[in-house]
C-alpha cells in the first residue's frame, strides 16, 4: 500500500500536553498556545479537557480557555469528555468536537478511569447517544493499544474489538494510542491489520509516546499502511499521569520534518511551530525536547 500524500495531525500540545506539567500553566498561556498552533497551520487541536479537577487539576479552567479563545474558521477545537457531565460542560463551552477515551488494559481502565471496560464502555455508550442527540461529532481514543505499565502486552485482536464498538457507537475516527511508548514497527505493523479488518483504514489514527525512541519509525510503518491521521505535541510536551515511566508525545516539529522529507502534506507552516514550540517552552523553564526545534532554533528564531 502506497503511504497517503496528505495526512491530518491532531496536536495534543495544549491539552494532553500541558495536563501532565508539575508547573501551573496560566489560562492566558493556554489560550495563547492554542491561537499560536492554529496560526501554524493545524486544523484539529485538543483544547480542553472536562473531567474532574480533582483527577486532572491542569485542565480545571478548561469552560475559561474556550471561552477565551479567538477560533479560527475551518479549524477543530476538541474537549475530552468522560462522562454525561463533561458532555453537558463542553456544550456549555461552545465544543462542537468531543473525545472518549476507554483502554484496552484492565488495570490501566481501572486505575485511569476507576471502572472496568466494561463499565466504561456503557458509559461511553451513554456520551455518545448524547454528543448524537446534542448534534456533537465524536472522536475515540483507546489507550495502551500496546502495551500497560501494570499487564505488559496488549493483544491487537483486545484493541480491535473496542476499536469497532466505538464505531458502532457512532464514533467518527479511532485514535490508537501507545500510551506509555513500548511499541515497535512490527507491533504497529500487527495492530493496524487487526483494526483494519474490522474499521475502515481512514478512520484510524496513531498516537505514539517516545519514551523508547520509536514514535517517528512507528508513524512511518502506520504511513506505510496507508494510515493518515497522526497524533503529536508541540515541542514534545506530555506524559500520562496514570502510567508510570510514559514520557511525552511525539514532538509535532519532528513529524512535520519529516513529513516533508517524505513529501506528504501537513498543512503546517514548520518554521512557525519551530517558533511556537519554543515559546511555550520558554514559559515552562526549559528547552523543547524535539530534536527539530533544537536545529532549527538559530534559523527559526
Amino acid at each position: 500500500m502506497s503511504m497517503p500524500a496528505a495526512v491530518s495531525l491532531w496536536e495534543a500540545g495544549a491539552r494532553d500536553g500541558l495536563q501532565n506539567e508539575a508547573v501551573e500553566v496560566s489560562t492566558a498561556i493556554k489560550i495563547e498556545l492554542i491561537e499560536r498552533l492554529a496560526g501554524c497551520g493545524l486544523k484539529k487541536i485538543e483544547a480542553a479537557s472536562f473531567v474532574s479537577p480533582k483527577w486532572v487539576p491542569r485542565m480545571a479552567d478548561s469552560a475559561a480557555v474556550m471561552a477565551g479563545l479567538r477560533r479560527e474558521p475551518g479549524v477543530v477545537y476538541q474537549a475530552l469528555t468522560p462522562n454525561l457531565r463533561g458532555v453537558a460542560a463542553a456544550v456549555a463551552a461552545k465544543v462542537e468536537h468531543i473525545a472518549v477515551f476507554p483502554a484496552a488494559s484492565e488495570s490501566f481502565s481501572r486505575r485511569n478511569l476507576n471502572s472496568s471496560i466494561a463499565d466504561s464502555m456503557a458509559g461511553i455508550a451513554k456520551v455518545c447517544a448524547e454528543a448524537k442527540a446534542r448534534g456533537l461529532r465524536v472522536r475515540g481514543f483507546i489507550s495502551t493499544v500496546i502495551g500497560c505499565p501494570f499487564e505488559g502486552a496488549v493483544e491487537p485482536e483486545k484493541v480491535a474489538a473496542i476499536a469497532r464498538t466505538l464505531l458502532d457507537l457512532g464514533c467518527s475516527d479511532i485514535g490508537l494510542g501507545d500510551t506509555i511508548g513500548v511499541g515497535t514497527p512490527r507491533q504497529v505493523r500487527k495492530l493496524i491489520e487487526a483494526c483494519a479488518e474490522v474499521v475502515p483504514l481512514e478512520k484510524l489514527g496513531v498516537h505514539f509516546h517516545d519514551t523508547y525512541g520509536q514514535a517517528l519509525a512507528n508513524i512511518l510503518m502506520a504511513l506505510e499502511m496507508g494510515v493518515a491521521v497522526i497524533d503529536s505535541s508541540v515541542a514534545g510536551l506530555g506524559g500520562c499521569p496514570y502510567a508510570p515511566g510514559a514520557t511525552g508525545n511525539v514532538a509535532t516539529e519532528d513529524v512535520v520534518y519529516m513529513l516533508d522529507g517524505l513529501g506528504i502534506d501537513s498543512g503546517v507552516d514548520l518554521a512557525e511551530l519551530v517558533r511556537t514550540a519554543w515559546w511555550i517552552s520558554d514559559r515552562l523553564g526549559r528547552p523543547p525536547v524535539s530534536r527539530v526545534a533544537r536545529a532549527l532554533k538559530s534559523k527559526c528564531l
